[in-house]
């Protein structure tokens, strides 16, 4: 694993907006100088082996944390994952009935020598998919077509898509973002996945999640044209749907309705799970020790809440080191990790998005930061194996 510096492509900016990328809020560099989000000034290698090795570790994670979901519902853990009790039945229920999932991304610490560890796993509502599946690719091409790249991200969507629709209660699926994303970033990640359902042969509505309607005689959810949304995409956290009207009637609409990402991705999506993972496999070599609500035996931590996003309401415990990161996260409780610091690498700090689609691994995006902390102000970066 390296990290290499080059020559954008000229006209990059049309080119990336072309492809999709219609959003394009700044990253932050050293210093907190302004860097494209998106930044092909750099770029990291990793050799053949290296790539086989993380396949091997994410699909491992992957399986660990189905395993969890079901600990979680055989035991009733629902508790310990801060899910409102009034969804209990329906979480257990999406579960048992294998409710089909579409794609996930792991957060991952690697620094080429030793397994990955994993940091968290955004199984619901994990964006940067645009990025990781076409941008990168196209670059590749452009710039170092004779070598090859851990992304066969597009193909095993379409494919998932193929397998998914047997599940549908027809062959059109609605799909929803929300409108209150100011950065534009969850349309695109749901413009792209929309894209690629119509490749498999779907038929596709999309639309804002605030524009979704309840007909309240026949309890059903309508699109703008009053028209039955029978399978519904959402990019909306399964927290936040839960906790109002609208979420009541998801939970009442179920099975009925096919939800994706279905409701027992609200287990994996917390970060919970990352101490029901410690206590199921202690001391497994692509996890870091982790807890609940305190720090155990941890010196050196990372305190994260349980639902937090973009890095907020961190805080940071090492020799020496106090760090802590604003937001408005944190009352649903709290889960502390191992402090295992990304590695750096010319100043820069690399976040491995290791992404899952079905069961199978299919691809890598990296987030790049000068803080400890990956967050909004992460620029995303290419990579390739040399032929």
């Amino acid at each position: 694993m390296r990290r290499h510096r080059g020559e954008p492509r000229p006209g990059w900016e049309a080119t990336v907006r072309e492809q999709g990328m219609v959003f394009g809020a700044p990253g932050r560099g050293a210093g907190g100088a302004a860097r494209p989000y998106w930044d092909e000034s750099v770029h990291y290698t990793f050799s053949l082996d290296e790539v086989l090795s993380l396949e091997a570790d994410v699909e491992v994670l992957h399986g660990m944390c189905l395993a969890a979901v079901d600990h979680v519902v055989t035991t009733e853990r629902f508790r310990d994952f801060a899910i409102p009790e009034h969804a209990w039945e329906a979480v257990a229920a999406s579960w048992r009935r294998a409710d089909p999932h579409v794609y996930g991304r792991f957060d991952l610490r690697y620094d080429g020598g030793g397994p990955a560890k994993l940091l968290e796993y955004n199984a619901d509502t994990p964006t940067t998919l645009l990025e990781a599946s076409i941008l990168q690719w196209h670059w590749l091409k452009d710039v170092h077509p004779g070598d090859d790249q851990w992304n066969s991200l597009h193909e095993k969507l379409v494919e998932r898509w193929g397998e998914v629709r047997a599940r549908l209660p027809g062959d059109e699926v609605h799909f929803t973002w929300s409108g209150a994303d100011a950065s534009g970033e969850d349309h695109v990640t749901v413009g792209y996945l929309q894209e690629t359902a119509a490749e498999a042969g779907l038929d596709t509505v999309g639309l804002a999640i605030e524009d979704v309607g309840w007909d309240a005689v026949l309890e059903r959810f309508v699109d703008l044209e009053e028209a039955r949304m029978a399978a519904v995409f959402k990019l909306y956290p399964w927290e936040w749907v839960l906790t109002d009207d609208f979420g009541a009637h998801v939970v009442r609409s179920l099975p009925e309705t096919l939800w994706i990402e279905p409701l027992w991705k609200c287990v994996l999506s917390n970060k919970a799970i990352l101490a029901v993972l410690w206590e199921l496999y202690p001391g497994h070599p692509n996890l870091l020790p982790a807890y609940l609500d305190q720090p155990g035996l941890l010196t050196e931590y990372v305190r994260k809440p349980r639902l937090g996003r973009e890095g907020a309401n961190i805080a940071i415990v090492g020799a020496g080191l106090e760090h802590e990161t604003g937001g408005v996260y944190g009352e649903e409780g709290y889960v502390y990790q191992l402090l295992a610091p990304l590695p750096e690498f010319d100043g820069f700090r690399p976040a491995l998005g290791a992404w899952v689609v079905g069961d199978t691994a299919a691809g890598l995006g990296i987030r790049e930061t000068v803080g400890l902390v990956t967050d909004d102000g992460a620029a995303f970066v290419p990579h390739r194996i040399p032929a």
